[in-house]
């Protein structure tokens, strides 16, 4: 499939796409292409964005919370989000909640980041419920050298602060750390 899809003309108000066209990837599915900002939010095309985290990446757990933690700590939560995603969809069917969780603690961060209060609040407490719940369920309060209690303690101190302020928090200085 051609790229002209992407690259419509000058002053068709599409800000450089043909108009009525959606972007797809080499497969041919809906993907948008704009570029993205570091909380993973759509800028103009043609604006310099932060390069997008490569999807469906398969990673050892303990890649996974190394990239995933480094990415945290750029400040790029949306990015962890999408390491913690790979590991949740590539990963063995009983750790797929803990990594579910994990991808909501770090949505939550986002959202939190982006100003949305009650959204970043939820679904920071749905990620800490899920981390928690995986950890009694599996017997472990400590996975890949992630403290789980202390993950779902911080996201639930941040939901709370978040819904107290009601202010968009730093993604970087709020970062949680993994291990």
């Amino acid at each position: 499939m051609d790229s002209d899809h992407r690259t419509g003309g000058a002053g068709d108000g599409s800000g450089g796409r043909s108009a009525g066209t959606r972007d797809r990837d080499e497969e041919g599915r809906a993907r948008n292409a704009r570029p993205r900002d570091g909380l993973g939010r759509p800028l103009p095309y043609g604006a310099t964005g932060v390069a997008r985290q490569p999807e469906g990446v398969v990673r050892t757990p303990e890649e996974s919370v190394a990239e995933a933690q480094a990415l945290l700590d750029e400040g790029k939560p949306f990015h962890a989000h999408e390491v913690f995603e790979d590991a949740w969809k590539s990963g063995p069917e009983a750790e797929r909640a803990l990594w579910r969780g994990l991808a909501q603690l770090a949505v939550g961060l986002t959202h939190a980041a982006r100003g949305n209060v009650t959204g970043g609040a939820r679904l920071l407490r749905r990620g800490a419920g899920a981390v928690q719940e995986w950890a009694v369920d599996d017997g472990h309060a400590c996975s890949y050298g992630m403290d789980l209690d202390g993950l779902a303690r911080w996201a639930r101190e941040l939901a709370q602060d978040v819904e107290r302020t009601g202010t968009a928090v730093d993604a970087r200085e709020s970062a949680p750390r993994l291990r």
